[in-house]
């Protein structure tokens, strides 16, 4: 016999009929139970009778609007725990961090993509049902805890005979509390790889639209280019040949040859081919670099060539090398080995690299604006190190990081940067994909001189990875 799950109830509340209907159809198909509502008093009226898992809530509605909803339902004993996802045209930070402060658990801007909503309110349920698990272990753990307080006063008013039992207690109390501890870290992990997906599907998504909306065309222009130069070599010379056997045209050609300046354009037109020909090699260049960076196109497992990913991800990052007003351009010091192909995860690899950089260059930002003279700078070594291993340096001149700090570096959820600008789960997924997926280290020290080293050490040779 086997037993049906119940839908997970999703109650939509916006007074545009179409959004209704368009999310009510999207989130049905895909097995929720829906319910809506047009307006905040409908909706505060809905949940008394039937609580739904989730709500996603418009802002702006006749009577009283999103925000007093939430806040409505935020103060209800009974209600309070519903998760609240916004949905609204308002897209300033003031009513993002007003909604976020009423209690919501996201923000989502219309117009919205069904995609995002979809991934949206998947994560957040699954995020809802892991609270709540673990709410039920710390409900468990509390009782286990007021039965020993119990038990150790009545132990105390008991005779020595006892004490076996009191011992057979405190163990079972610790392997509990031992157990249930575990649990916890299990479910840190979980949520931290289920957002490690979900940005990695975006990220997945966001290279294959690059390359299909903007590959094909840029393929077409630049294998055009080629025939337009030789057509205006052809045009250029007919031209010449022209001028040549007839110096003397009539007053009226002359006249317009004057006008377009005929030597000029002669001079200057396979020029401007030529930087044609330059932007689109320089916009392939890019979509390549996108495509090496996520190894969309290739198996999971593969034998890469480490350069070629690190070349990649600074290629991503180079606006972000760039100079600005505020510092100068980030100095990037390449020290290649001659390296063999390993055999590796390369999109993961390459995340890697990106959560290292990306932290490098917010670290000398930060310096940069307390030192307008200083330069910053990136030096990336790799070699062959130890036991068949390859190590790869990435060493800044920035601002470093305490010892006291170094030590939590990799610890799931832990930042050193200010609130909303880091999840604390960049260096966590990093470590855990050198040590866990290939079998390497991920260290972090400090360098001679200010700055700080991150060495990325994983082993050549795999034989248990097979692509």
């Amino acid at each position: 016999m086997h037993l049906l799950t119940e839908p997970q109830g999703i109650l939509i509340v916006d007074d545009n009929p179409t959004n209704l209907e368009v999310l009510s159809e999207a989130l049905g198909q895909v097995g929720f139970k829906i319910a809506v509502a047009i307006d905040g008093e409908s909706a505060l009226e809905q949940v008394i009778y039937h609580k739904p898992e989730l709500i996603l809530l418009d802002v702006m509605m006749p009577g009283i609007d999103g925000f007093e909803t939430c806040q409505r339902l935020k103060t209800n004993p009974e209600t309070h725990d519903i998760p609240v996802i916004f949905m609204t045209a308002l897209s300033d930070t003031t009513n993002k961090v007003k909604g976020l402060s009423l209690g919501a658990i996201d923000y989502i801007t219309k117009p919205f993509q069904y995609e995002e909503v979809l991934a949206r309110v998947r994560i957040h349920l699954k995020v809802q049902n892991l609270a709540r698990t673990l709410q039920k272990q710390n409900i468990l753990l509390k009782e286990e805890v007021d039965l020993r307080e119990q038990t150790e006063v009545k132990l105390l008013e008991a005779n020595n005979a006892l004490e076996v039992l009191n011992q057979e207690l405190e163990t079972r109390v610790y392997e509990r509390t031992e157990k249930l501890s575990q649990t916890l870290n299990d479910l840190q992990q979980t949520q931290m790889k289920l957002i490690q997906q979900e940005k990695m599907s975006a990220l997945g998504q966001l290279v294959a639209g690059i390359a299909h909306e903007i590959n094909n065309p840029v393929n077409f222009i630049h294998g055009n280019i080629v025939h337009a130069s030789e057509y205006t070599q052809d045009l250029l010379k007919l031209v010449r040949l022209y001028r040549q056997h007839y110096p003397q045209p009539n007053i009226e050609i002359l006249a317009e040859l004057d006008h377009i300046d005929v030597d000029f354009l002669a001079e200057d037109l396979p020029k401007l081919i030529g930087s044609m020909e330059l932007g689109t090699d320089r916009i392939r260049d890019i979509v390549l670099s996108l495509r090496i960076f996520s190894r969309l196109d290739e198996a999971e497992v593969k034998d890469v060539d480490l350069h070629t990913g690190l070349d990649s991800t600074l290629l991503i990052l180079n606006s972000r090398l760039k100079g600005d007003g505020i510092r100068p351009a980030i100095n990037i010091v390449k020290d290649y080995a001659d390296l063999p192909k390993i055999r590796c995860y390369p999109g993961q690899l390459n995340q890697v690299f990106m959560n290292i950089l990306s932290n490098a260059i917010d670290a000398l930002e930060s310096k940069a604006q307390e030192d307008k003279n200083w330069q910053p700078e990136i030096r990336i070594q790799t070699e062959i190190g130890e036991h068949g291993k390859i190590n790869v340096h990435l060493i800044d001149n920035g601002p470093g990081i305490p010892i006291e700090l170094r030590e939590k570096i990799f610890d799931p959820f832990f930042t050193t940067k200010p609130v909303g600008k880091g999840t604390g789960l960049g260096m966590s997924i990093s470590h855990e994909i050198i040590v866990e997926k290939h079998h390497g280290t991920l260290t972090c020290m400090p360098t001679d001189a200010e700055g700080i080293q991150f060495t990325v050490s994983i082993p050549i040779e795999r034989p248990d990875l097979v692509e």
